[in-house]
């Protein structure tokens, strides 16, 4: 086992896509993990399920604590759990940015709160937040949800500024377009999508999308409790969309 062995995560949205791919790495590093999901179905043996809406506080606190009492602590909190929006500003209502809001930033912030108690007395403390790529660049159609992951980016470096003189390290990763459930359906939804894949694959320099295990990669590189000096950083998980301006392939 490596350095993750006895670790005790919670991974919030972990039954599917991104989460579950975190969940996955980090049983196989030997961590305890518990997802908090609303639906936490079809786990993998091993990983404690927990029914959570991060968009209730009271919800996220007794599910916080039920896995606190069963590990007998909380060492890593992975914020993952988030729902999509498309649309311009002119095509989201109040009441869509609100429970956008709601889930994708104020649902962190619930999740982390909870957890605060518990990390504040771990060794091994590390919270690590899940960003987009829209948090960086204008993309089209995405107003409300690069919105909400803007909020989450700045919410990070906060935190980690608040929190890392309690020995708690706080970090983000940005993904490209990953090949997950949400971004199906999206592509289902278009009247091309064929097409519509081929021109994400196309927008990102290596030419296809992201895959959610190359997230959780990154992801276990920030809460490895062994890079105890890196804190506040935003990691690009986006084949080089974001630092690398490509001349178009040929």
């Amino acid at each position: 086992m490596g350095s993750f062995s006895g670790v005790r995560a919670i991974v919030t949205g972990g039954a599917s896509g991104i989460g579950a791919a975190v969940t996955a790495a980090l049983l196989d590093e030997g961590a305890r993990v518990a997802v908090l999901d609303l639906e936490p179905a079809g786990l993998s043996d091993g990983v404690l399920g927990q029914q959570c809406d991060v968009g209730n506080r009271g919800s996220v606190d007794a599910a916080v604590e039920a896995v606190a009492r069963t590990f007998g602590g909380i060492d890593v909190v992975i914020n993952n759990a988030g729902i999509g929006a498309t649309g311009t500003v002119a095509d989201n209502d109040d009441e869509d940015w609100l429970r956008v809001l709601n889930v994708n930033v104020v649902g962190m912030v619930r999740v982390s709160a909870a957890a605060l108690p518990h990390l504040k007395r771990s060794k091994a403390a590390a919270i690590v937040n899940i960003g987009s790529i829209a948090a960086t660049h204008g993309l089209p159609q995405r107003a409300l949800y690069s919105a909400s992951k803007g909020a989450v980016d700045a919410l990070t470096r906060a935190m980690a500024a608040d929190h890392l003189r309690e020995g708690i390290r706080v970090n983000c990763v940005h993904p490209g377009t990953a090949d997950t459930p949400w971004v199906g359906r999206l592509l289902g939804a278009a009247d091309d999508p064929e097409a519509e894949r081929r021109a994400l694959e196309a927008r990102q320099p290596h030419g296809r999308l992201v895959s959610p295990d190359e997230v959780a990669a990154s992801v276990l590189f920030l809460a490895d409790p062994t890079n105890a000096s890196t804190s506040g950083v935003s990691l690009a998980v986006d084949g080089g969309m974001h630092s690398l301006l490509l001349r178009p392939s040929t």
